[in-house]
C-alpha cells in the first residue's frame, strides 16, 4: 500500500491510527499499535539488520498537522546508529530491525515509542504521535577493533548487562563457517584472553569481551586489593612469556596489558608497596614494547619505553628499545641519541654501540640522498631560469626586430611622397 502523507495531513491521532493500521503493519512487539508501518518501496532481498548491526538511514519527522520538525536530506547527509542499542528513538530501533536494504517506509509512532509525555521543546508538543518517513540505505554487522579485523552481528540478544573480562572463564557453542560450509561445531569452556590455547581463533576470543556474560568474571580491578594483583601478577606475566616464546605476539598483549590495567592506578602504602607496584608495571610495559617491536608497531613501542623512562631514566632496556623502534622509522638521530644514552648506562653493550654506526651510516645516507635531491632541484632551477632569460632575450630581439622593420616601412613611404 501506497501513502503521501502531505495529502492525509493533518489529521489527529485518533484517525492517524486507525489509517496507518487499514494500510500497515503494527511491528510493536506487543501489538499495541505503538508504532505502524506502511512500505512505501520494498527492500532488496530477504536480509534484514541484527541487534547491533551499524545501520544508515535517511528520515524526515513529520507532526501530525504536517509540520517537519526534522529531515536528514536537509542536511545532505545520511544518518548512522548502532541499532537495538538504545541510541535513537524506540519506534527507530523496532522499525529498522523488520526492514530490508533499500526498503521505504512511513511510521506512525505513538508518545511511547517516540517523544514521550515531555516531548521535544520548541520542536514537539508534549505526548504527541509523530510520523517519520525512513529509507534504510545500508546495514553491516558492529565492528568491534579499530582494524575492522573482528565485526558481530547478535541473533539473539543475551541477559544482562555484564561482559567477561579477561581472565574470565566462559562456556560457548560455537559454530565456524567460511562460504557457506561448516567446518566447526563444538561446545567448549576457556579462559578469556586464553582462547587459542583451546584452538579457537583470536577474534573469537576479543568478541567474547563484548558478549553477555556466561558463566563467570574475573574480577575487574577495582574489585582487587593489591595483595591480590601481586599473587595473579606471577602467573598471567608468566603466560604472556609463553605466548611470547611462542610467536603469540597479540595473545602475549593481551596478558600484558591485564597487568597494566591492574596496576597503573595503584598507589600503595609505603615505599615497599610502592616500589612493588612500580616494578610489575616497568615489566609489564617493557615487555609490551618488546611485542609491539616483532608486532611493527613502532609508536606502541616508543609510548611504552617512555613509560618505562618517566620512572627510570636509565632503564637500558628500555633506552635500547626505543632505539631500536626510532630506527625503524627512520627517526636515525634519535635513535642514535637513545643508543648514545645506552652506552652511558652501560658502555659494555656491544649491540648499542653496532647500533650506533648503522645509525651513523643511515645519516650520512640520508644526507647524501637530501644533496643529490637539492642538487638536482637547483639544477632543475637554473636550466628553467637559463630557458626563462633566452625566451626574455627572443621576444626582446623580436620586439626590436619589428620595430626596425615599421621605422624603414616609414621612411620608404616618406621618400615617396
Amino acid at each position: 500500500a501506497e501513502m503521501t502523507t502531505d495529502q492525509d495531513l493533518p489529521m489527529d491521532s485518533q484517525s492517524a491510527t486507525a489509517m496507518f493500521a487499514a494500510k500497515g503493519l503494527d511491528v510493536t512487539p506487543n501489538k499495541d499499535q505503538g508504532v505502524i508501518k506502511i512500505v512505501k518501496c520494498p527492500g532488496l532481498g530477504a536480509e534484514q539488520p541484527m541487534i547491533g548491526d551499524r545501520v544508515t538511514v535517511h528520515y524526515t519527522g513529520k507532526l501530525l498537522t504536517g509540520k517537519t520538525f526534522d529531515c536528514s536530506r536537509d542536511r545532505k547527509e545520511p544518518f548512522c546508529f548502532n541499532v537495538g542499542r538504545g541510541q535513537v528513538l524506540k519506534a527507530w530501533d523496532i522499525c529498522v530491525l523488520s526492514m530490508q536494504k533499500g526498503e521505504a517506509c512511513t511510521l506512525l509512532c505513538k508518545p511511547d515509542y517516540a517523544y514521550g509525555p515531555p516531548g521535544n521543546p520548541d520542536k514537539i508538543p508534549p505526548n504527541s504521535s509523530v510520523i517519520f518517513e525512513m529509507e534504510l540505505v545500508n546495514f553491516e554487522g558492529e565492528l568491534l577493533t579499530d582494524d575492522s579485523g573482528i565485526m558481530r552481528r547478535i541473533k539473539v540478544k543475551g541477559d544482562g548487562y555484564t561482559n567477561p573480562n579477561d581472565g574470565a572463564s566462559v562456556d560457548v557453542h560455537l559454530e565456524g563457517r567460511c562460504a557457506g560450509r561448516l567446518f566447526d561445531c563444538r561446545d567448549v569452556s576457556f579462559i578469556v584472553g586464553e582462547a587459542e590455547d583451546r584452538g579457537i581463533p583470536l577474534g573469537v576470543d576479543r568478541a567474547m569481551d563484548k558478549m553477555q556474560r556466561g558463566e563467570h568474571c574475573a574480577k575487574e580491578s577495582w574489585e582487587m586489593d593489591l595483595k591480590e594483583k601481586l599473587e595473579i601478577f606471577v602467573g598471567v606475566k608468566h603466560k604472556g612469556n609463553q605466548y611470547f616464546k611462542a610467536g603469540r605476539y597479540l595473545q602475549a598483549v593481551i596478558q600484558y596489558q591485564r597487568i597494566v590495567s591492574w596496576f597503573e592506578m595503584e598507589c600503595g602504602t609505603g615505599l615497599e608497596q610502592q616500589k612493588k607496584i612500580q616494578e610489575c608495571l616497568l615489566t609489564a610495559h617493557l615487555n609490551l614494547a618488546l611485542c609491539f617491536l616483532r608486532l611493527k608497531e613502532f609508536s606502541q613501542v616508543v609510548d611504552n619505553c617512555n613509560k618505562v623512562i618517566e620512572c627510570d631514566e636509565s632503564n637500558e632496556k628500555a633506552l635500547y628499545r626505543r632505539g631500536e623502534a626510532r630506527l625503524l622509522r627512520n627517526e636515525f638521530n634519535l635513535a642514535r641519541a637513545d643508543f648514545q644514552q645506552v652506552l652511558l648506562v652501560n658502555p659494555s653493550n656491544r649491540a648499542a654501540r653496532a647500533q650506533i654506526s648503522i645509525c651513523q651510516t643511515k645519516i650520512k645516507e640520508h644526507h647524501e640522498q637530501d644533496k643529490r635531491t637539492y642538487a638536482n632541484m637547483f639544477k632543475k632551477f637554473a636550466e628553467r631560469d637559463a630557458k626563462t632569460r633566452k625566451s626574455k632575450r627572443r621576444w626582446e630581439e623580436s620586439m626590436r626586430n619589428g620595430e626596425v622593420g615599421i621605422k624603414r616601412r616609414r621612411s620608404s613611404q616618406e621618400c615617396q611622397s
